[in-house]
């Protein structure tokens, strides 16, 4: 099996080379970029395995290269931050990062989030290519997700998050369940993260349509059911 292609793209030469260094000793391929424009262009017209992507970057920030990746591909994106404020964590995240990382780190944690985003899910590997759940309807295949035959946009996460409540619809998923499921075992990020990313689909799916398809079960978890519409 061939290693893991990772694409740095970050403006601060020395950290991007110890970066590189460390990956390389773990056994990754690396490619790495100090420029937004040439980052996205690599990130266009080659194949990497997951991206590390700088948010503050000359020509074209991090959080515009990520918009206009989303727009054609959705390979794994860890955004390196040296900023700690919640909004630029949440913006990213719903810009379609599967993950961020806070400078300065540890390379270890670093790692372990970059295995994490590596991970593919068992159910993953033998994903069905149409679910419908009540008035939801998500084409695996094309990356695709309808409601009432209107189209939803989603992210990356909100997609997975969303495929694998389809995948077990009737069934009560733990926070604990959706966690290390969809985000993997060895996530490090915020504890509420399975709770934002609901909202996140309850804002795009059940009130953007007026149905009712997500719902929580006080002290265990959720569950996604074929949905009514709001009378």
């Amino acid at each position: 099996m061939s290693a893991p292609v990772i694409l740095i793209v970050e403006d601060e030469v020395s950290l991007a080379r110890f970066v590189e260094l460390e990956l390389q000793h773990e056994g990754y391929a690396v490619k790495k970029c100090h420029d937004g424009r040439e980052g996205l262009n690599l990130a266009l017209n080659e194949n990497f395995d997951l991206i590390l992507l700088d948010i503050m970057l000359p020509s074209l920030n991090g959080l515009e290269v990520l918009r206009r990746l989303r727009k054609e591909k959705q390979t794994p994106v860890i955004l390196l931050t040296a900023r700690d404020a919640v909004m630029d964590k949440v913006t990213g995240l719903d810009t379609g990062a599967d993950d961020y990382i806070t400078k300065p780190f540890a390379i270890e944690e670093l790692l372990a989030r970059l295995r994490a985003a590596l991970r593919k899910q068992p159910a993953a590997q033998t994903p069905q290519e149409m679910l419908t759940v009540g008035p939801v309807r998500l084409d695996a295949l094309r990356h695709a997700v309808t409601v009432n035959g209107e189209n939803v946009n989603l992210t990356s996460r909100e997609f997975q998050l969303l495929q694998y409540m389809m995948e077990n619809a009737d069934i009560v998923l733990s926070r604990e369940t959706l966690l290390s499921t969809v985000w993997g075992y060895d996530y490090m990020g915020e504890t509420n993260v399975v709770d934002v990313y609901i909202r996140y689909l309850r804002q795009k799916i059940d009130e953007a349509h007026g149905v009712k398809t997500l719902h929580t079960i006080r002290g265990v978890g959720y569950v996604m059911k074929a949905g009514e519409s709001h009378v």
